[in-house]
Order: structure tokens, then sequence, then C-alpha cells
């Protein structure tokens, strides 16, 4: 209404009495509020402090040191220094003196292992043993080459499938070498993969795989094929470490469950006939702790292995006589029980695949 003036609102004790008072941190009843920051701030300080000082109280332990990678002797269940032994008798399937030789050995207990060549023309035979002995440690010798000069065998495979495995009469090619440098490793894996079938088909359960006169291991791309079906299959190859070594090419084509032995020991066409018994007691007494392999070549000396290997001194028939008479022999049991060595399989190795 005109004329008429409004009342002023009376000012409480409670109000700040000017901007300035405020500003100038007074408060009506005389608290001063810089005073009251000042000991928030130094609380919130005390308070960090404390809380630094339990996080350091506090810190999380350290994480354990990786665990040492173990060797394959520990991986089998032995202490790291044990000298453990796979005495191998290559060729099976090749001719009956070859079987008969080494199925005595087995039965004698020295020679614990065996590979199996599939394309030769005794694999029934050692498969009716495979069959009969279900625990015995057979692999298979995978054969590319044909190496004797009047006994000769092809493929698995049908040789339309494989052509570039034969030689001008139709064989798989004498040496490592020819064949090597002729085969389409396409082909090399047809051939393979139809050996390791048959070899199933006949009854044979393989516990690895090898390489029959190292064919396999020749270039990269047929070590790959070879590895290829290895691990279709998940079965060991025989490996060892110097052979990585010499051939960075086959480091790159193992997977992380790959196994590797240690070395491998094998007697050379430069150890006369006289020195084949030394050969192999040196060879026992040197062994290093770790996994190794004596590959051997056992048969009789008689007529069907004179003449399956004539012209052919190197891995004849008195070299394999002289391998069997060794490692039949009392001498050898003794030695490998003096030097505290243990004989393990493929099989056992095997296992750690699974």
């Amino acid at each position: 209404m005109k004329g008429k003036t409004t009342p002023r609102p009376t000012r409480t004790s409670e109000e700040p009495q000017s901007r300035a008072q405020v500003l100038d941190g007074r408060s009506p009843g005389g608290a001063d509020i810089s005073h009251r920051w000042l000991l928030l701030a130094a609380a919130a300080i005390l308070m960090g402090v404390v809380a630094l000082g339990r996080a350091s109280a506090f810190q999380p332990s350290p994480l354990p040191a990786p665990q040492a990678v173990k060797s394959l002797a520990e991986r089998l269940g032995y202490p790291a220094d044990a000298k453990l032994l796979i005495v191998h008798g290559d060729d099976l399937g090749v001719t009956h003196s070859e079987d008969a030789a080494t199925i005595k050995a087995f039965e004698k207990g020295m020679v614990n292992s065996g590979s199996i060549m599939v394309p030769c023309p005794w694999l029934s035979e050692i498969a009716a043993y495979a069959r009969s002995h279900p625990d015995a440690d057979l692999g298979l010798h995978l054969t590319l080459t044909s190496e004797w000069a009047f006994y000769r065998w092809g493929p698995v495979a049908p040789k339309d499938r494989v052509p570039t495995l034969l030689d001008s009469n139709g064989y798989l090619y004498p040496s490592e070498t020819e064949a090597a440098a002729h085969i389409d490793p396409s082909e090399a894996e047809i051939e393979v993969r139809a050996q390791v079938e048959k070899a199933i088909a006949f009854g044979i359960k393989p516990t690895h795989l090898d390489a029959h006169m190292g064919t396999l291991f020749r270039t990269g791309p047929l070590f790959q094929a070879l590895m290829r079906v290895a691990h279709d299959y998940k079965l060991p190859v025989l490996l060892w470490k110097d052979l990585l070594d010499q051939a960075p090419f086959m480091k790159a084509a193992l997977g992380p469950t790959d196994i590797t032995i240690d070395r491998i020991i094998t007697i050379s066409p430069t150890v006369p006939s006289s020195g084949w018994a030394g050969f192999y007691e040196s060879a026992i007494k040197g062994l290093q702790p770790g996994v190794a392999e004596f590959i051997i070549h056992l048969a009789y000396d008689d007529q069907e292995m004179q003449a399956v290997t004539a012209e052919h001194p190197n891995w004849g028939a008195a070299w394999r006589q002289r391998d069997f008479d060794f490692f039949t022999s009392p001498e050898c049991k003794k030695l490998l029980e003096e030097n505290n060595i243990k004989l393990v399989t493929w099989r056992q190795i095997g296992k750690l695949l699974t």
C-alpha cells in the first residue's frame, strides 16, 4: 500500500554482522574460523601420514623366484644325476635274422627298445611279436630309403601318390642324400602317415618315431612333415641335443611339449672288429647323467643276412652279429649294474606327452 513501509527484519545475534566480519574469519560468538581450518588441515595431514605408514607396513610379499626347469631324468621320476639309458635295436622287419636276433636280445634284458621298418618284407613277423607282447617298447623306423644292392623295397603309399620318392626302378632311393634331393616333402608326409597307419592296422602300438638313415632330418620341410605326424599321433621323436644344435631349423619346428634326450651313442665304421667290445665298454663306463640312447643293429651272421648285405660290410651281417654278441653278454649286464645305469623306455617318455 502506498506510503506504508516494510519493517526490516531484526538481526539475530547468530548472524554475521558484516561481510567483512565473515571474510576476516571471525564469528559473532568470537570463535576464530581460521584457527579451526588450521586444526582441520593438521588433522588431515596427520591422518595421511598414518595411512602411508600403514601402507608401507603391509607391502605385498615379493613374488617367489621361478622354479628351475626339471631335467628329463627328473620328469621321469629319477634324480637329476641319474644315468638313464635306452638300448635300441634298429631295423626290425627287414629280415627274419634281424627280427629273431632282436627278440632274443629283448629276452636277455639288456636291449629294451626297438623300431620297425614298415615297408620291409618281414613286417608281419615282428607285428605278430608286437601283438603278443603289448608291453614291448616298439617304435617306427620311418623309412624313405632302400639301401641294399639286391634287396629293395618301395613305399607303403600308392606309387602314383608319391612319385618323387621313387628311383628309376620304382624303389625308394638307396641313400638319404639322393632321397632328400628328390622328395617332395608333401609326398614324404603322405608316406610317413601311410607307414604309421599300416603299423597300427597290423596291431602295432608304436611308442615313438625315428628316422631311418636320418632322411627326415635332412631339410627343414622334411623335418616339419615328420613333426606334424608326430604331433597328430602324440608320439615322441628320437631327437638329441647335439642334433638340434647342428640343425637350427629343427628347433624352430618343435612345440613346447616336444622332448629331447641328452645324447645318442652309436658305433661307426672306424672301429675295427677287434675293438667292438672295448668301444661299448668305454661308452658305458663314461656315460654321463641324463637320458642317452645306444643305437645298435642286431642280427645273426647267417646266410640270409650275408645275402641281404652283400657288397655292404658297414652295418652288414658280421657287424650286426658283433652287436648282438656284446649286448646279450654277461659282461654287458655287469657293466650296466656296476655303473649304476638304469634302463628306461620310450613308452615311459611318451607318457610325459599325455
